[in-house]
């Protein structure tokens, strides 16, 4: 038995989820997604200047859409509010399907409507957790809209980061997974503390890993947008590379499923 044998970052039951879904996402999407750039958090995807505005924030969902491969029309809504379904229940009529996150909302539109994305204006602050809140609701589009995924399925938020990942907007979602800040100084120039902030569904060590797989599909055992990637998911991103290898190299004929 080999010394340093390479582990996988996620546990067995994850990184069988993981797995058995992302060639599910391959199955739904096809190879192009593949075969196409990722989308990186630069200039040449997502110009400036950004100001926060709602224009500001509609340009940058309808870029992600067409990065995304949504081709239905998406109605963006932007909130001041915190509790997204009451917002939702005053413009969206009844008999729709909903879904909530911790910084926007997917409804899907009456029979034959648009779809409609709430975004969290508490979001905005950060370009790179904003562009990831849009692309999971996109997400929502792609799966729900298009009639891929029944709504309600239990792990249907998870499988919607995911699906990021596979649609090439995974660097913003594992970049946006987890932040930690230091809150703001109080009247005599101490600082109070630090917070910690999640967003999405999956963990790091999961985004970690589903990039892994994602580069390995795509055949880049050493992917150059790695460097976009925050220490964390880039960290775990190498372990499941290595243990993808390693595990790879031991199958007859070194394939990946």
């Amino acid at each position: 038995m080999a010394l340093f044998t390479p582990r996988c970052p996620v546990d067995d039951r994850e990184r069988t989820w993981i797995t058995e879904n992302i060639e599910w996402l391959r199955d739904v999407f096809g190879d192009e997604p593949l075969s196409a750039p990722v989308i990186l958090p630069t200039s040449e995807y997502f110009p400036p200047p950004f100001s926060g505005s709602d224009q500001d924030i509609r340009s940058a969902a309808s870029r992600a859409a067409g990065y995304m491969g949504v081709q239905t029309d998406v109605d963006i809504e932007v909130s001041d509010k915190i509790d997204h379904i009451r917002a939702l229940q005053r413009i969206i009529p009844a008999g729709t399907t909903r879904s909530a996150g911790a910084a926007g909302t997917y409804a899907s539109g009456p029979e034959g409507g648009r779809p409609v994305i709430t975004i969290d204006r508490s979001a905005v602050s950060d370009p790179v957790r904003l562009v990831a809140v849009i692309a999971h609701e996109l997400g929502h589009v792609r799966l729900l809209s298009e009639g891929w995924l029944p709504a309600g399925r239990k792990d249907g938020e998870p499988l919607t980061d995911l699906a990021t990942v596979y649609l090439r907007m995974g660097i913003f979602t594992a970049n946006a997974a987890f932040s930690f800040s230091r809150l703001p100084a109080d009247g005599n120039q101490r600082t109070s503390g630090w917070r910690a902030q999640r967003l999405g569904y999956m963990t790091e060590p999961m985004l970690g890993f589903a990039l892994a797989c994602h580069a390995m599909l795509r055949a880049e055992p050493d992917p150059p947008w790695a460097r976009y990637l925050d220490t964390n998911p880039r960290v775990y991103m190498k372990h499941g590379i290595r243990y993808l290898r390693h595990t790879m190299s031991r199958r007859p004929g070194g394939q990946p499923r």
